[in-house]
């Protein structure tokens, strides 16, 4: 019997954030070049995003490149921008059957132009898609983000379009990339690592954290259902006592 059959559908995460960790060591345990790692961890990605589906998670979004990522060697970063450019191109028509609305977060400028048209073709085809929203998190860093958030804000009260004194959470939170959805839920580590590695820092602050020791390759369905199944078990208080959860049930 599938994991699936144990869900509770009414204590869902709305929102699920992965750090898919673990491509290139699942290839070296296979035997396998990297790039091989990566390319089946493109089978991950579709293959968890049908499980969120169809259980009625609302947003997905996959750490995907990094900004620190451009710090690795030249070749690996070329292969992996090609892989984006046909992985895009080979699951725009798989995104498009199963009503899957893909966008991204992150500087989307230094990417190279083939791999950014690529990415804005298929967010321009699956815009009008109600299903999942798969947000790709491509060089992209929370530091990064937060900085950007921080300039714009600063020219807002140099324009007098805002006062200083009436900066606050809800200010921050509006310059973030994606303010428009809720902050994930729960947060999916795979491939044994427990860092949260510059990822949705703000977004994550009350988020439940999932590690598994399973590499990303090796993560599809019933892996992620045993991962939502885990944040069903977890009460989540938000800074007040279990008492008053209970009390407000």
């Amino acid at each position: 019997m599938s994991l699936k059959e144990n869900i509770d559908l009414n204590r869902l995460p709305q929102h699920v954030a992965i750090i898919m960790d673990g491509n290139g060591r699942w290839a070296q345990q296979h035997g396998m070049s990297r790039m091989m790692g990566h390319s089946e961890g493109v089978v991950s990605v579709r293959r968890v995003v049908e499980a969120a589906g169809s259980i009625g998670v609302k947003y997905i979004t996959v750490y995907t490149f990094s900004t620190e990522n451009w710090n690795r060697p030249k070749e690996e970063i070329d292969s992996l921008m090609a892989l984006i450019v046909t992985s895009i191109h080979r699951e725009t028509q798989g995104l498009m059957t199963n009503n899957v609305h893909l966008s991204t977060i992150g500087d989307l400028s230094r990417l190279p132009d083939t791999t950014r048209t690529e990415l804005e073709n298929c967010m321009r085809e699956t815009s009008g898609n109600t299903g999942v929203k798969l947000i790709l998190a491509l060089s992209y860093s929370s530091r990064w983000e937060l900085t950007e958030a921080a300039r714009s804000i600063a020219r807002k009260t140099l324009d007098g379009t805002l006062q200083p004194e009436d900066i606050n959470e809800q200010t921050v939170a509006r310059h973030l990339s994606n303010s428009d959805i809720p902050d994930p839920d729960l947060l999916i580590r795979t491939g044994g690592e427990y860092r949260i590695s510059n990822y949705l820092l703000w977004q994550l602050a009350y988020a439940e954290l999932y590690f598994t020791d399973t590499f990303w390759p090796a993560f599809r369905e019933e892996e992620f259902y045993a991962a939502i199944i885990d944040f069903q078990s977890r009460q989540r208080r938000f800074g007040k006592t279990g008492e008053q959860i209970k009390e407000q049930k």
